[in-house]
């Protein structure tokens, strides 16, 4: 049950210093925070813009983020799922295409700041842990999720445990390359599969339709006021929603390529689902039916093995939060199981030594 005291609220009953902590999210335009228990309810939350260009300012909004909280609930750490490149202690944001993060050391710099346990995770698995544990693949020990937005964000559960890597930034799946020569990518390199099957691939090709002025994009030139530079993913989404052909069309060839990028991952990883959220997922079946009917028609031994399912996101948006502050308790929890087993361990030593001095 809940107890107020004053205006700050605890929580009584077994293991309530696990019970709340801070999950943040922090992707390229946004930063979501909120309070999450055991459970993965968010009890409180809070967005801000992302100061993209000043990792001092990202560090100003993380602390102001957290004591607002605090004065409100009783937490116990911090999560931080981070767009980037996290490394295997998870303390140290290694890039981030998106952020001014370079070998960035985010979880001793935010501890130093709010004084409390923090763990820094990439965001995609973040969300992958919330959708195993909480959302649409709970009881599925192996998974993968593909975070659709700008780009593609990925990460996999193989056995019940997150699979990182040796260098901690296994997930980055966005950036196989597809098409030889094909469209360039931020990374650097060409053809990779998010300039074919996210949002950046939705918003390009309809603007090339747009501005050629193609037959029937009329309903695309009317939402975007005859301006196909304002055309977005989201525009689209809204304008295939309402019926448009053209818009429906850019959206299934997107999720064309989605399908056969999962059955690649099929052929290396044979997860049992496929759990699809970001932004673009908002498309829904729309999306989701073509990238079925890819998947079945590319999957390696198609009719002979058993196919993944493949689901929308249960969580949306709280997904990255969610699995961070659970990541981060979970971590908590761990680590003052180890140190008390080492304590435990260590009396005992030196009981033993005290006994032979006898």
């Amino acid at each position: 049950m809940s107890r107020t005291w004053g205006s700050r609220r605890t929580v009584t009953g077994v293991g309530i210093l696990d019970r709340l902590a801070v999950g943040i999210d922090i992707g390229g335009t946004k930063v979501a925070a909120g309070v999450v228990d055991l459970d993965g309810r968010v009890l409180a939350r809070q967005r801000r813009e992302t100061p993209t260009t000043d990792p001092v300012a990202v560090l100003d909004c993380i602390a102001d983020l957290v004591a607002g909280f605090r004065e409100e609930y009783v937490v116990q750490a911090v999560g931080i799922g981070a767009a980037g490149f996290v490394d295997v202690t998870r303390s140290t944001v290694l890039f981030s295409p998106h952020l001014a993060w370079r070998h960035e050391p985010l979880r001793d710099a935010v501890q130093r700041r709010v004084r409390l346990p923090v763990l820094v995770d990439n965001d995609a698995n973040a969300a992958a842990w919330a959708e195993w544990k909480f959302g649409a693949a709970q009881r599925e020990p192996d998974l993968v999720c593909i975070n659709l937005g700008t780009g593609i964000g990925g990460a996999f559960i193989l056995s019940g445990q997150l699979l990182r890597g040796r260098s901690g930034i296994a997930g980055e799946f966005g950036h196989m390359q597809v098409v030889p020569d094909g469209h360039r990518c931020e990374c650097g390199n060409r053809g990779c599969w998010e300039q074919y099957a996210s949002g950046n691939a939705i918003t390009r090709d309809a603007r090339a339709l747009a501005g050629e002025r193609a037959a029937g994009t009329e309903a695309l030139l009317a939402a975007c006021g005859g301006d196909p530079t304002r055309i977005t993913g989201e525009l689209v989404t809204r304008v295939a929603n309402e019926g448009d052909p053209v818009s429906r069309e850019v959206i299934a060839r997107t999720g064309e390529w989605l399908g056969v990028g999962m059955a690649n991952l099929s052929a290396a990883f044979d997860p049992g689902v496929f759990v699809i959220g970001g932004g673009v997922s908002d498309a829904d079946d729309l999306l989701l039916e073509p990238a079925r009917d890819a998947y079945r028609r590319t999957l390696t031994g198609r009719g002979y093995r058993p196919e993944a399912l493949i689901v929308r996101t249960h969580l949306r948006n709280d997904a990255g939060m969610i699995g961070a502050a659970d990541l981060a308790r979970t971590f908590r929890r761990r680590r003052r199981r180890r140190t008390t087993s080492d304590e435990r361990g260590g009396a005992q030593i030196l009981r033993i030594r005290t006994q032979r001095t006898r």
